[in-house]
């Protein structure tokens, strides 16, 4: 009667453990992966990750599923979803490198460089990328999600030289030193879907954000300008953690790092995307404040010099060369 209850409490934590690695149904050599994007399912920036997925729900039968529990912030906080991967609470993450900075300082690096994402895969720095989100998150990265989007500053006043003094932004840590450099009062990290709600109530002046998403929140219609140039490349990607990638079979790894190449070239419909963007928003009323010469210039470096110090006083090892791979 003993050894049946010890039997019996053996099986039941058995059970928890293959649920928790998200493998299931492993004589058949089909692993299903539990997955989380930080923002709802139905944003820009989830979109071509569910494209992803079904890709792989569709093609991955007997290999490989991923079971797409949802987005931030219903089924977690945004800024936490990249700890979930690495943790391993998820399998599976769709989120921008800006997101984790807290825990990986070079994540930085994934939105300031200018070469596509073939680019960085021909030329080490994909591989560069893999091996230190590896050894410091404790994550495999399969490749981006989102690609070619330019950032840029929304206002809800105008301005007619490139310095932001007195007003009050939204930013991510990303932003945080661009914004300093042109004098802003205060910098505030606001969850995304906060952002309408400060807005509205005169507690920001702006924010920063890529030119596609504002209609995503709402937030257009507390928008009166948008200042270009842009600047950065947005960047979100889809990593895995690192323990189930290797607990899984090379024909699993290859049909995922497959499957993630072809994610990445539905991105080259992105600046066609941009430039309808540019036209959806002059059709909202946002007016657009563009700098030439001399203000151009400044408002780039600014916004270029102020994050790559940032990142390399923080990671003097990694910075420079993270820069040299990821810049033309």
């Amino acid at each position: 009667m003993k050894l049946s209850r010890h039997l019996k409490r053996i099986a039941v934590l058995s059970g928890f453990v293959a649920a928790s690695l998200g493998a299931v149904n492993a004589s058949a050599q089909e692993i299903t992966l539990k997955a989380i994007s930080a923002w709802p399912v139905d944003n820009f920036f989830s979109l071509n990750f569910g494209k992803f997925v079904a890709k792989v729900n569709a093609e991955g039968k007997g290999l490989v599923q991923i079971n797409y529990l949802g987005g931030g912030p219903k089924v977690m906080p945004p800024f936490e979803v990249a700890n979930a991967a690495k943790t391993g609470v998820a399998d599976m993450v769709n989120v921008a490198g800006g997101f984790y900075t807290t825990l990986l300082p070079e994540a930085d690096a994934m939105s300031l460089g200018n070469l596509s994402a073939s680019e960085l895969r021909k030329n080490g720095a994909h591989d560069y990328i893999n091996k230190l989100w590896g050894e410091k998150l404790n994550v495999r990265y399969l490749g981006r999600s989102v690609d070619s989007v330019p950032i840029n500053v929304f206002l809800r006043k105008p301005i007619t030289k490139p310095d932001l003094t007195g007003f009050r932004m939204r930013v991510i840590p990303l932003y945080r030193p661009f914004m300093e450099s042109v004098n802003t009062q205060s910098n505030l990290s606001i969850p995304p879907g906060e952002v309408y709600t400060a807005l509205e109530r005169g507690l920001l002046d702006g924010y920063v954000w890529p030119i596609i998403g504002l209609y995503d929140v709402g937030i257009e219609k507390q928008t009166k300008y948008r200042v270009e140039p842009g600047f950065y490349n947005v960047e979100t990607g889809v990593m895995i953690n690192m323990d189930v990638w290797k607990k899984m079979t090379e024909p699993q790894r290859a049909f995922l790092e497959k499957t993630a190449l072809w994610m990445e070239e539905l991105n080259l419909a992105h600046p066609k995307l941009v430039e309808e963007e540019r036209k959806k928003h002059a059709a909202s009323g946002i007016e657009t404040i563009t700098f030439t010469g001399k203000d151009a210039q400044e408002w780039l470096t600014k916004a270029n010099e102020s994050v790559w110090a940032t990142l390399i006083k923080r990671s003097p090892e990694h910075g420079p060369k993270l820069r040299t791979l990821m810049t033309k």
